[in-house]
This record gives structure tokens, C-alpha cells and sequence, in this order.
């Protein structure tokens, strides 16, 4: 079931009823379809400040939200894209630094369903369509735009002449689409991800990538040759490290940084990747003191968040709540990392309990490779679902937690029961850190329930 969003504003419910009327083109690939949208409204990615074009499996959302940041931190005003939403489908839209608002969404939308309704968009291209309309009617320095799909044929790929083009974290994710046999397209599935990711690779705009297994790294560089953009790929033209501080490098000289707030061990790598697209393209400069200043303001809800006073943490409220929208094999492992460390963990090396954990995740997605990832940092997990779309029943994900080594385990209808469960021990099992992880469509959920609107 896809996620159309709801809304309160009448206007902006009527226009989201008419995008779940839209017919999802499973398996149709090309750009064509977008093509004839931007004709038809007269060309908007044509008329863009400097876009920033961000694709990967894990990462380009938080480097997204670093790219913001740091722009907005040297005064730029900043439109974004990114996907999915969490609660609002506004979400999706940024505006020179806010959330695009309802009665100027219903316009938008309803000027793209009008004008090409009989094209057979797709949700996300009227998406985009809306999102390229608003950033081209409204002044601003630098475009974020986040991929949604892939990256060759993802409706974002239309714009013609970005800033800078970057490719966070790779992995196996989306297997169905991504993974599809097409003749010329390599054959190892971390290639064909990587293949479809550097399609976004354009003439004359630096590609900044992290640095990937030996036969992704291939297609990298096969892309940025044959589009004729200089490859900026981390461990060649760029490092970071993390110790008390960040410490950046590339051939133009180092930074010395603040500690990203963004939290996770991973972070540093989205951050470092962020920096390195900022420091490689000559749209827009932006000084050393921004960069660290954005370091420390970005914000991405969802993403190890700590959970604020709210109806859930007054449920557990001996015990700090974390939620975490990571749902593939890479992202538990960053999770199982970020949770292994004493800040959250107390002597998580060490054996014994270490972390609650609720889960919920969709149907296609791989719940066993995710709990194993997570297992060595669990101690209990309770399975629930994901509520509105298809997924892994709550007793499978047990079934999945108990061959995984996690025991005691349980199963619960809604995320409040799921927590009562969890609090049901005495007040030492009730001191222990609780996290709500596998899907970004349940975190979006936890939030609305503990009233934690993303702005």
C-alpha cells in the first residue's frame, strides 16, 4: 500500500485523494513521462538555482539535512525535496527554508493533476512536478534535491545541470526495481545498484561519492568518465575522521571541525560527504565557519532521534526512547553500531542486556537480515505493524527475533501496547533504553503518537 498522506486542510485532501487515484507504473522505467510534464509546465527544472543532487541506498537524507544546514548557516535561502514524509505530506516540500504551506501545496498539486493528469504520472513524479514549480517560482540561492528511487531513472533526473551530483552509502535495497535484468546493465547486484545510482551523473558537475566495494566502484568511475565529471571519491580526493573532533581533508587543504549533532557513528560519513560536495562545486561558496555551524544545527527527524516528553515516553518513562526509520541489512548495522555506543548503552561490548527493541517493517523488506544485524545489541524485541501497509505479520518478526537469539520475546498490536509490555519488568529492566526501529512509515507513525511534528 503506497502513502499518500492525509491532511487536515481540506484543499490539500482533496488533491491528495485525487494522487491515490494515480495508477503506480510498477516496472516502467525512462524519463519520458516526466519529460512531457515539464513541457507542458513550461520547463520549471529549467529555471533552478543551483541544484544539489543527492542519490544512495542509506545516508543521502542526513546529508541532505547537512547540505541545508550549512548552506543556511552562510545565509543562503535553501528549497528542498526529500522523501518519503513522515507525518505531513508538506514534508516533502521546503521552500527557502520552510515547509511549503496547504493552501499554496493544493495549488501546485492541483495545477500539475490538471495540466498532465492524462500522462499517467506517478505520485512521486506529480511530487517532483510540484516541488520543480515552487523552487522555480520562488526566490532562492541552492536547490536540495533528494533522489527517490534509484537515481537513472528516478523523476529527479530530469534536472539537466546541477551544482554537484553526490552518492551516499550503497547497498541492496529495492531489489524488485533496482535488480531488474536489462540488457547492458552489469549483472552483481551491488554493481547494478551502483549503475543505477551514478546515473545521475551529468556533464561538467563533479560527482562526490563515497568510496564502495571494488565492482561498485567500477561503475562509479565507468559513469563519471562517460558523462565527463570529475570523480571526487572519498579515500582519492577526500577523507574524514571522528575522534573528539571531525577532521576533513581534500587536495585543496583540511578543516577542523565540531562533532556532527546529528547522532551515529555513520553520520560523520554523510556529513564528510556533504562537505566534500560543498567544497567541489563553484555555484555557491561557502566559508569554513558555515560548515561548521552546520555541522551542529542539522536536523533529520527519524533518524536516531531521541524521543521528547510525549504520550509514548510517558508510557516508558523511566527510559530514554530512540526511533530509527533504517529498514535494509547496511542501515541495522549502522543502528546496531550507533546503539553499541556508552551514551546510549551502558558497557554495550560487554555480554548481557543491552537495548529493548520494537520492530515493525514492511512486507519486501528483509526482516531477518535486519534482526540478525541488530541481535547482538538486543536483549528483547517485540514485533508490531506497521499500521496501513503491508508487512511482516508481529509473530513472524518474533519467530524471526527467537532464531536470531533474542529471548524473551512477544508481539504486540500497537506501538502503546508494545510499550506497556516493555515496561511490565521492575524498575531496573524499566531503566533500559528502548528503540523503535525497521521502517521510516513506523516512525513517521511514532511521532504523530508522541505529538513530535517535523517543521
Amino acid at each position: 500500500m503506497a502513502d499518500f498522506g492525509t491532511s487536515d486542510h481540506p484543499a490539500v485532501r482533496q488533491q491528495l485523494d485525487r494522487l491515490a487515484q494515480l495508477s503506480l507504473p510498477q516496472g516502467r522505467f525512462g524519463l519520458d513521462t516526466m519529460r512531457a510534464m515539464m513541457a507542458r509546465l513550461d520547463n520549471p527544472h529549467q529555471k533552478l538555482p543551483p541544484v544539489f543532487h543527492v542519490a544512495g541506498t542509506n545516508g543521502k537524507g542526513s546529508t541532505c539535512a547537512f547540505l541545508r544546514a550549512m548552506l543556511e548557516a552562510d545565509g543562503k535561502r535553501v528549497h528542498v525535496t526529500s522523501s518519503p514524509h513522515l507525518v505531513r505530506y508538506n514534508e516533502r516540500i521546503r521552500i527557502a527554508g520552510k515547509l511549503i504551506e496547504d493552501d499554496y501545496l493544493a495549488q501546485l498539486l492541483a495545477e500539475v493533476l490538471d495540466g498532465c493528469g492524462d500522462l499517467g504520472p506517478s505520485f512521486f513524479e506529480v511530487t517532483i512536478a510540484a516541488s520543480f514549480l515552487a523552487f522555480a517560482r520562488n526566490p532562492a540561492d541552492a536547490c536540495v534535491v533528494e533522489v527517490g528511487l534509484g537515481g537513472r531513472f528516478d523523476a529527479t533526473n530530469i534536472i539537466e545541470q546541477p551544482a554537484v551530483c553526490g552518492i551516499a552509502a550503497l547497498g541492496i535495497d529495492h531489489e524488485q526495481f533496482l535488480l531488474a535484468p536489462e540488457d547492458g546493465a552489469p549483472d552483481a547486484p551491488i554493481a547494478r545498484i551502483a549503475f543505477e545510482k551514478a546515473g545521475i551523473a551529468k556533464h561538467g558537475a563533479a560527482l562526490v561519492t563515497q568510496s564502495y566495494a571494488a565492482l561498485a566502484n567500477d561503475e562509479i568511475r565507468k559513469a563519471a568518465k562517460k558523462n565527463d565529471s570529475a570523480l571526487i571519491m572519498r579515500g582519492d580526493a577526500w577523507s574524514i575522521s571522528a575522534a573528539d573532533r571531525l577532521t576533513y581533508s581534500d587536495r585543496t587543504g583540511a578543516l577542523d571541525l565540531p562533532l556532527p549533532a546529528l547522532f551515529g557513528r555513520h553520520q560523520t560519513d554523510n556529513a564528510g560527504l556533504a562537505i566534500a560536495m560543498l567544497r567541489h562545486q563553484n555555484a555557491l561558496p561557502v566559508t569554513g565557519s558555515a560548515i561548521a555551524c552546520g555541522l551542529q544545527t542539522a536536523r533529520w527527524p527519524a533518524r536516531m532521534q531521541r524521543l521528547g516528553d510525549g504520550p509514548l515516553v510517558d508510557i516508558h518513562e523511566l527510559s530514554e526512547i530512540w526511533v530509527d526509520g533504517g529498514h535494509n541489512a547496511n542501515a541495522a548495522e549502522a543502528i546496531r553500531q550507533t546503539l553499541s555506543q556508552d551514551s546510549i548503552v551502558p558497557n554495550a561490548a560487554q555480554d548481557g542486556p543491552k537495548i529493548k527493541v520494537i520492530l515493525g517493517m514492511l512486507g519486501n523488506k528483509n526482516a531477518e537480515q535486519f534482526i540478525q544485524a541488530i541481535a547482538p545489541v538486543t536483549s528483547i524485541m517485540i514485533g508490531v505493524p506497521v499500521p496501513g501497509h503491508d508487512c511482516h505479520k508481529p509473530a513472524a518478526l518474533r519467530a524471526m527475533a527467537k532464531a536470531a537469539g533474542i529471548a524473551p520475546n512477544g508481539a504486540a498490536d500497537t506501538i502503546e501496547s508494545a510499550l506497556h509490555l516493555l515496561n511490565s519488568g521492575g524498575p531496573d529492566d524499566k531503566r533500559q533504553p528502548v528503540a523503535i526501529l525497521g521502517s521510516l512509515y513506523l516512525a513517521g507513525e511514532v511521532l504523530k503518537r508522541n505529538r513530535e511534528f517535523p517543521d
